[in-house]
Formats: C-alpha cells, structure tokens, sequence
C-alpha cells in the first residue's frame, strides 16, 4: 500500500456510516410497530422490542468496526449520536404515548441527551469533551431499562407479574439517575477542560 493510500481519509460510504444510516431510517418503523399494537403486548409490540435490540447491536458492531478497520469519518461522528438518540427517544416517546412510562421521565431524558449532543457539535473543533465512564455506564443502563420496558414480561410472567414491574421501575429509576449525574459530570467535564485550555493559552 502507498503512503498516499495509507493516509487517505475513508470514504463516507462504508460499512459502520451505511449501517448507522439504517438504524435512522428504520427507527421511524420501529415507532410505528410499537404504536400500532396498541399496548396489547402482540406480535407487534415482541417484533418492536427486538428491533430495538437488534438496533443496539448495531450500534456497538459498526463503531467497533469503525474503530478496528480505520473506518472514523467525520461524518460517522455526526451521526452515530444522532441515530442513538433517535432511537432511544423514540421508544420513550412511544412508551409514554402508550402511557407506560411517565412523561416527565421521558422529558429529562431528551432534554440531557439533545443537550449534550448538540453542544458536543458546538464545541467539537474547540475544546475535546472525553467521554466519561459514567456516560457509558449511562448508555448501558438506557439500553437494559429500555430493553425490559418494551418486552411485555408481566404477561409472561403470569402470577409473577409483580416482578417484571419492580424491575422495570428499578432499572428505569437507575437509567434516570445516571442521564441526569452524567449530565452534570459533562458539565463538569467541560469547565475543566476550557479552564485548562485557558491556562495552557
């Protein structure tokens, strides 16, 4: 290989960008199974809770892929935030649509999540935000509460139905808390960092 192909910058059109490209334009399909079963835990509301699924593996796989075969393009940047976003606050919109999650619970959340994102491509080519242990601890735990809130457990549970609320509630109340202190550690995180590009000038 060349040193002039070595140092080439990769194209848009690869692999993880296509891959995150999908996640955004299938997300609006996974809003519409959610909604169309109506909270009636069919065949439509299973098929929604295993898109998002499949959706969050996707996430992982096309940034390690990004990651592994030098894949990083500007654009990737932009929109590997956005289709996570995208489609974690549709699955909260949807749940409180379908009235199965409060509305304040949903708010927080986009509020931190849209707030970050877009003060991340504000400051983006002047000061470097490293991302926190915490927020992806965050991420995690969205995903798992998330996860369980779509999958119509109660019903499967039958007698035990009891426990599947308990953990929904539980592992919800944990995805809040991390949203809101990782939102604060951002904060944070950002001031140190202008003050130490400020001492550095």
């Amino acid at each position: 290989m060349s040193d002039a192909a070595a140092g080439a910058k990769p194209s848009n059109w690869n692999a993880p960008n296509i891959i995150t490209g999908a996640r955004i334009v299938a997300t609006p399909f996974f809003v519409w199974m959610l909604l169309a079963d109506n909270g009636e835990n069919g065949a439509l509301r299973w098929a929604a809770a295993v898109f998002f699924v499949v959706a969050i593996a996707t996430d992982a796989w096309d940034g390690y892929l990004a990651r592994s075969r030098g894949l990083i393009t500007d654009l990737g940047k932009l929109l590997d935030p956005i289709a996570d976003k995208f489609l974690t606050g549709a699955a909260l919109v949807g749940l409180s649509i379908l009235d199965e999650l409060p509305w304040w619970v949903t708010i927080v959340v986009l509020i931190r999540e849209i707030g970050v994102t877009i003060h991340r491509l504000m400051i983006v080519h002047d000061v470097v935000v490293a991302a926190a242990w915490m927020g992806k601890l965050k991420t995690v735990a969205q995903s798992v509460a998330i996860t369980l809130a779509l999958l119509p457990l109660a019903d499967v549970l039958g007698p035990a139905a009891p426990v599947a609320i308990w953990l929904n509630i539980i592992t919800m109340t944990i995805a809040v808390a991390l949203t809101i202190l990782s939102g604060l550690d951002y904060v944070l995180a950002y001031v140190r960092s202008r003050r130490d590009s400020g001492a550095r000038g």
